[in-house]
This record gives structure tokens, C-alpha cells and sequence, in this order.
């Protein structure tokens, strides 16, 4: 094998290089670090360290909203606000806190059009529905299986700027996962409000008053499952929810990556 004007050395390194880029994509990778994974995988294939950054969580929190307690070892149970007022949705599931991992892989997806961590965070949603369908009591999903998946929309022009809407994306990958129909149709944003993260928590409802409207022709007399990537206030879910029961809606759950 000849290498014109090259030493043999560099010219083996080059083609080593070429098999090298050709061999990785077969090869496993976490679908959060994008390090080699030890084994085969599994059905959210991370690497342990990154499985350890991802884990759920299980306890310490409020099943109704995702608050969370100072015990991440106890049980779920409703925080005071859930108690004495409620909430407009029925059941609630959310797979981790918004920090560390999570917050990258969310941020990336985000903002970076980084599908395949998409995927993963669409996995991570799912598991934690699951989870909730499992649990009976306050904030379980006992409703059974949604009719149809619903994802917070973006307005158009927000839309054109970012050039995708991250919760119709993981509203797609989960509905397949789940095996149902999503109806990004469902519900509209009729208001290019101010981003929620730019204004203090007591500003957010006021700003999305009027921001939606859901299509009866959808979901009336039906269970929606409400989708998003990140809950912090809860302002526009609340709002999104309640523009889906003013359209019929029989039943609104909600489920979130991270909280």
C-alpha cells in the first residue's frame, strides 16, 4: 500500500483513523455521555455512570406536582399546596429533579436539536408514567391508558425560531413507546407570550392568560395526556389544562422529564 508523500507511519495512522470513524456507529454508546457502554445496552442504554446521574426519583416528593421533600427516602405524599387547593390536572408523573445530567440532556435537546438524546428523555418520560400508572392513590394515573397525547405547543413564531417543538418531539417518541395517538391539533397557542424562564413565578400565570385553546373536536369526552419537557411553576400546564377542560376534556394527566 503505497501513501504518496507521506511516511508509512502517517499513512497508517490515517487509515487507521478511517476505520476507526467507519467501526463506531456500530458500536454501543450511552445515549447520554456518548462514552463506549461496557455491554450491549438495555432498553434506555446509558452508561452506569450516567445511570447513576439519571435514576429516578422514587420518593420524596408530591405525586400530585413533583414538589419535592427534604427526604428523598420517603414515601410520596401530597404537599400542603395540593391538600388545601388541588390541582386542575388528575394524575402527575415526572421522571427526575431539573439538575446535573438531566438538565444538560434537556438543554441539549432543547436548544441543540439533539434528537437522540431526545429519545432517551421520551424513554425516561414513559418509564416514569409507568411508574405512575402502578401507584394507586392521590396523583396515580387510574384513568387507564390515554386516548390521546397532547404536547404543550409553541407559538409559530416561536416555532420558526427554534425550528421544532421538543414536547410534540417527545410526545411522538412516546406515543410510540405507549402505542398512542398524538394530537399536536389538540391544543393551540394563540399568544406569543414572554418565555416563562424570563419572568418571576408570580408573573407566569398572568402572562399565558389567553395563551391557548383546545379544539373540542379532540378531545372532548376524551383522557388527554399532557406533555411537556420541564415543569417549574406548573403556570403554563395549569393553563394548558385548563384550556383542554374547557374544550371537554374527560380526563388531563400530565407528564414531564424533569421537575
Amino acid at each position: 500500500m503505497n501513501f504518496p508523500g507521506r511516511g508509512l507511519a502517517a499513512g497508517l495512522a490515517q487509515l487507521a483513523g478511517r476505520l476507526g470513524r467507519a467501526v463506531l456507529p456500530l458500536c454501543d454508546r450511552c445515549q447520554a455521555c456518548r462514552g463506549l457502554l461496557p455491554g450491549t445496552g438495555g432498553r434506555l442504554p446509558v452508561c452506569p455512570a450516567c445511570a447513576v446521574e439519571l435514576a429516578p426519583r422514587l420518593g420524596g416528593f408530591c405525586p400530585r406536582c413533583g414538589a419535592f421533600g427534604t427526604n428523598a427516602e420517603a414515601a410520596p405524599g401530597l404537599c400542603l399546596d395540593c391538600l388545601r387547593l388541588g390541582r386542575v390536572w388528575d394524575g402527575f408523573a415526572f421522571h427526575g429533579r431539573y439538575e446535573g445530567r438531566l438538565r444538560e440532556l434537556v438543554l441539549g435537546f432543547k436548544f441543540n436539536s439533539r434528537l437522540g438524546q431526545g429519545r432517551l428523555l421520551a424513554g425516561f418520560l414513559v418509564e416514569a408514567w409507568l411508574r405512575a400508572a402502578a401507584r394507586s392513590g392521590d396523583g396515580a394515573m387510574d384513568g387507564g391508558v390515554p386516548d390521546v397525547l397532547v404536547p404543550i405547543p409553541l407559538h409559530p413564531r416561536r416555532l420558526v425560531w427554534r425550528g421544532f417543538n421538543q414536547s410534540l418531539e417527545l410526545a411522538r417518541f412516546a406515543g410510540r413507546e405507549l402505542g398512542c395517538a398524538v394530537c399536536p391539533g389538540a391544543l393551540a397557542r394563540i399568544r406569543n407570550t414572554t418565555p416563562q424562564s424570563r419572568l418571576p413565578g408570580r408573573e407566569r400565570l398572568t402572562n399565558l392568560a389567553g395563551a391557548f385553546v383546545g379544539d373540542p373536536a379532540l378531545v372532548s369526552g376524551r383522557h388527554v395526556l399532557l406533555i411537556d419537557d420541564v415543569m417549574t411553576t406548573g403556570a403554563t400546564v395549569e393553563t394548558a389544562v385548563r384550556s383542554l377542560r374547557r374544550a371537554g376534556a374527560a380526563r388531563v394527566d400530565v407528564a414531564v422529564v424533569a421537575r
